[in-house]
């Protein structure tokens, strides 16, 4: 399932994406597709909150692969959505900002297909044990790192750059 909010849609590049994704989804879906079956569900429209708890919670894997990109919260948030005695897992772009505190996510680099291939089929086969695990250090981490933690640290680093500068 990929949901994709209409963001940004006076820049040219995002409309071709759109453009490219939608084109690929309906090849893909009438090559392999069935009656009873779907290979991918393409929706183009903002959810509600809840709708997309639900929908991270029921995913078995969360895919967030910008090729550049800011924080990604959206990967904290399928973190924070998952049943943590049945978790799923978070494969995330070694491009988005969240890959360098999230590390127990499976980082890919998103241009390399191989790789992603590969991360989906560990994800897929990853035993409950080591979901858990990865899913317990993950949530530990967001709850720790949370906008409070980001604050902090962040006015910790310009009190620092003006104290070097103003004597």
């Amino acid at each position: 399932m990929q949901i994709a909010p209409p963001t940004r849609i006076e820049v040219e590049a995002y409309a071709n994406i759109r453009i490219e994704l939608e084109g690929l989804s309906g090849a893909i879906n009438g090559e392999f597709g069935d009656f009873d079956w779907t290979p991918l569900r393409y929706i183009h429209r903002a959810m509600p909150r809840d709708t997309l708890a639900a929908l991270f919670r029921g995913s078995e894997v969360g895919l967030v692969t910008p090729l550049r990109d800011g924080m990604n919260l959206v990967a904290k948030e399928y973190i924070a959505a998952q049943n943590e005695e049945d978790p799923g897992v978070l494969i995330l772009s070694k491009f988005a900002g969240a890959a360098e505190e999230l590390e127990e996510a499976l980082i890919v680099n998103p241009y390399n297909i191989d790789d992603m291939a590969n991360a989906m089929q560990t994800a897929l086969r990853m035993p409950i044990d080591e979901r858990k695990d990865r899913h317990s250090a993950l949530l530990a981490r967001i709850k720790t790192h949370d906008v409070r933690f980001w604050r902090k640290s962040f006015l910790d680093v310009l009190s620092d750059r003006v104290s070097e500068v103003v004597p």
